[in-house]
Parts: structure tokens; C-alpha cells; sequence
């Protein structure tokens, strides 16, 4: 699918807040928890969990939650299909780095091994 300029407005205006009970709800119900979850957003964000707080209380967009990350080197091993979408064909950074969450997410509730969903070797 093409990322369409509307479909990347609408990406940068959601908020974090919005889309991260839906990350615990899909994770939990797959027998994986929210430090799981949290390692995973730290890996690709450098965010720790206070600043993952404040990010939900601040109830930031993914505009905002990205500028304010330091995304880990190794994200662009982060590859496949999300949504529809080929990851690694993604020309809009912002909407690439809220797939490669996604995609971290969804491999996570899969029951793909941690040293895998954070691509060490």
C-alpha cells in the first residue's frame, strides 16, 4: 500500500496516550505484561518508564512522543509488513518509526523471544 501525505498527518496527530492502552489490552491478552511492553518502547525510544508517563499524562502525539526519542541504532533491522504496510518502504520517518512500534508491539504479543523482538544476536 502507498503511505498517502493524509495518511501521515493522521499518524503524526494521534496520541501516544490514545494508542498505548491498546498496546497493553493486545499484549496482556497474549500472556505478555506491560514491563515487557515498556522494555520494548525503551528499547526503540530511550524512553524509561517515567518518561513513558509523561508522555501518557501529557497525552503527546506521536509527533511530539518521536522528536523527544532517541531511536535505537539497530531500529532499522525492524522489518516486514504492519497494517498493510512494508516497513522498510515507508519514506515518511514519523509514520516508519510509529510502524516500527507497532511492529515491535505486535511481535511481542506473538510470542516472539526478546532478544529477537530487540534484535540482538
Amino acid at each position: 500500500m502507498k503511505v498517502t501525505p493524509e495518511h501521515n498527518e493522521r499518524i503524526a496527530k494521534l496520541t501516544f496516550a490514545g494508542v498505548y492502552p491498546h498496546y497493553v489490552a493486545k499484549v496482556e491478552k497474549k500472556g505478555r505484561t506491560k514491563e515487557e511492553l515498556h522494555e520494548v518502547i525503551t528499547w526503540l525510544t530511550g524512553f524509561d518508564d517515567e518518561a513513558i508517563q509523561k508522555h501518557i499524562d501529557a497525552k503527546s502525539t506521536f509527533e511530539a512522543f518521536f522528536q523527544g526519542a532517541d531511536l535505537n541504532p539497530n531500529a532499522s533491522l525492524i522489518t516486514g509488513v504492519i497494517c498493510g504496510y512494508r516497513i522498510e518502504e515507508i519514506d515518511n520517518p514519523l509514520t516508519q518509526q510509529v510502524r516500527y512500534l507497532d511492529k515491535l508491539v505486535d511481535e511481542l504479543a506473538k510470542g516472539w523471544k526478546m532478544e529477537k523482538i530487540l534484535r540482538q544476536n
